[in-house]
């Protein structure tokens, strides 16, 4: 049987297709054009069309995040692969398996410093676990495939280089040394490891968990682990909605967004728990407590706290192991004293959120779209003010949360809501935006438009960059550079194609929130809202003494007090 010569580029589009990829986010141009023709001629894999690389790379990250399969972008050489870099080092910062395929001059005019030409491979050296360049079309279908397979192995993001004239070059499909598939490996503790954690747990009288995104599908062990400990948890940011935020175990999260519950279950516990988490923030972790760690990647355990023991291993398995042998505890008291703190607590968030004034203020605004949140939604948060009114009073069951963890980038929100609506077609998504983080990324509010995707944007406008302000003040500085001016996006969402609603009192709010949600159409809800600074959930001496040197400074230079909410400062103070 003959075997006729195909285009290396559909080659490759039938090794993603084999991977399960089934759409590329990028924007088409010179130095991909005829690996654009290969996929259009492919029936099965579609190309999503974004107005900005950077979305396409934000995109595909946040579709890794939210899957844990493959998110692929691609991009023309030159300027577009610069714009990928931000959304790539999303991906790396949190883990996700991103693949970039990324255009290069022709082979012929390599080193010329021919137009748009640049250094691509020392370019994305630091953000890449796989950066190569092609140097011949035999070696493509080969190289694609290790591109994916370290990508998935590593969990980060493999950078493809490609001359463009060599996906037009032909050759024989089936003559590549390597097969699609990436095979997973099965890593459990040492038992000597297994026996020491056992131990410790067994002789800890206040044994805390913090949870993060590792234990994802681990949800019944970890519940069932902590019943059996007395072990009350604290989620990760990235890990919201691993247990119900209502849950009796469920501390919320911790640091400066945390709860004010979280801060004294870490300053009083004698036993720290890790499990699929990396923490990063050494100054909210407590001093000399023994603990032990979870994670499936051995190079992580002990990365951000000194523990006692590590088990490098899956956390549903381990943990697993772990009940069958530890012995139930008998003694309750810390979980239930961190119990009634919580509960104080989340009377405390109800009455905050159930305000019924204007201005609006955040929280209100949570407490609005938790009315009208579906189950298994999925909510897409961009970083700001907004995360903490997210991650505080936005109380999930069973919604999935998207958010830019490590690197914290601005203008997530959007891009996140895109491919979670591609993703989930028939799911809710709803992306929740500052006006600042939108106003990054909002030119592709027509990707959502043009894919008729029905996304519902809430946009919290206080015309300012809300948090910088609030860190400046913090620092003891006066706010400086952080007011952005008015901007009607209602009115941004309507001239684009979609649905807008423009939201300026209370009174309106419930009303208008309806109307929208109900929409068929992408729709942004454009929310006035109160400059208010969200105060963290435990705020300690240095902070206080910083805030009021501002207070101080700013009535010098202003003549004007400009002074939190004392009652909801006192309620967090020491």
């Amino acid at each position: 049987m003959k075997i006729l010569a195909q285009r290396t580029g559909e080659i490759m589009t039938e090794q993603l297709r084999q991977w399960g990829v089934n759409h590329i986010y990028g924007l088409p141009g010179d130095s991909i054009n005829e690996f654009i023709d290969d996929i259009r001629n492919k029936d099965d894999l579609d190309f999503i069309q974004v107005r900005h690389e950077e979305t396409g790379a934000l995109a595909a990250s946040s579709e890794a995040k939210l899957t844990g399969n493959l998110g692929v972008c691609l991009s023309i050489a030159g300027p577009g692969g610069i714009h990928l870099l931000n959304g790539l080092y999303d991906a790396k910062g949190d883990h996700a398996p991103v693949l970039a395929i990324v255009g290069q001059v022709a082979s012929t005019s390599l080193g010329t410093d021919a137009f748009q030409e640049i250094n691509l491979e020392r370019m994305f050296d630091d953000v890449a676990v796989f950066n190569k360049r092609a140097e011949s079309h035999e070696q493509l279908p080969d190289m694609l495939n290790q591109a994916i397979r370290t990508a998935y192995a590593e969990k980060g993001v493999s950078v493809l280089i490609v001359p463009d004239d060599l996906f037009a070059e032909k050759q024989k499909e089936g003559e590549t040394l390597t097969t699609p598939g990436y095979f997973r490996p099965n890593i459990f503790p040492a038992q000597e490891d297994m026996n020491k954690a056992r131990d410790l747990i067994e002789q800890a009288e206040k044994p805390l968990i913090l949870a993060g995104k590792g234990a994802s599908g681990a949800q019944e062990e970890l519940i069932s682990f902590a019943e059996k400990a007395g072990a009350p948890i604290i989620v990760s940011l990235l890990a919201k909605g691993l247990i119900p935020d209502n849950h009796p175990y469920c501390l919320g999260h911790h640091g400066q967004i945390g709860t004010k519950p979280s801060y004294y279950a870490m300053k009083e516990t004698d036993l720290l728990i890790l499990i699929g988490t990396q923490f990063p923030y050494a100054e909210f972790f407590p001093k000399d407590v023994p603990g032990f760690q979870i994670d499936n990647k051995p190079e992580n355990i002990g990365k951000y706290y000194p523990v006692t023991a590590g088990l490098a291993g899956d956390a549903k398995a381990t943990l697993a192991s772990l009940i069958s042998t530890m012995n139930k505890t008998e003694d309750y008291s810390y979980l239930e004293k961190q119990q009634e703190r919580m509960n104080n607590w989340r009377v405390a968030l109800q009455k905050e959120k159930r305000e019924e004034k204007t201005p609006i203020q955040g929280p209100q605004v949570m407490y609005q779209i938790e009315q009208l949140m579906e189950p298994g939604a999925v909510v897409s948060t961009d970083v700001g003010n907004v995360t903490v009114w997210a991650a505080r009073f936005l109380s999930f069951l069973d919604q999935k949360f998207l958010i830019s963890g490590q690197l914290a980038t601005m203008g997530i929100g959007l891009p996140g809501a895109i491919a979670s609506q591609i993703v989930y077609p028939d799911k809710q998504v709803i992306a929740i935006c500052g006006d600042g983080g939108f106003s990054m990324s909002m030119h592709d509010f027509v990707t959502a438009v043009k894919y008729q995707l029905p996304i519902k944007v809430i946009i919290l406008n206080n015309e300012k960059i809300g948090m910088i302000k609030y860190e400046q003040q913090q620092m003891g500085h006066i706010s400086s550079e952080t007011d952005l001016g008015p901007v009607n996006f209602a009115g941004f969402a309507e001239n684009c194609g979609g649905d807008g609603y423009r939201i300026e009192s209370f009174d309106e709010m419930e009303t208008k929130m309806k109307q929208a949600f109900m929409s068929d159409k992408p729709t942004i809800i454009d929310v006035c809202i109160e400059d208010m600074a969200p105060l963290p959930g435990h705020i300690d001496y240095t902070a206080a003494t910083n805030y009021s040197q501002y207070i101080i400074k700013n009535f010098f230079e202003t003549g004007t007090m400009d002074l939190p909410d004392m009652k909801k400062a006192a309620r967090r103070m020491f």
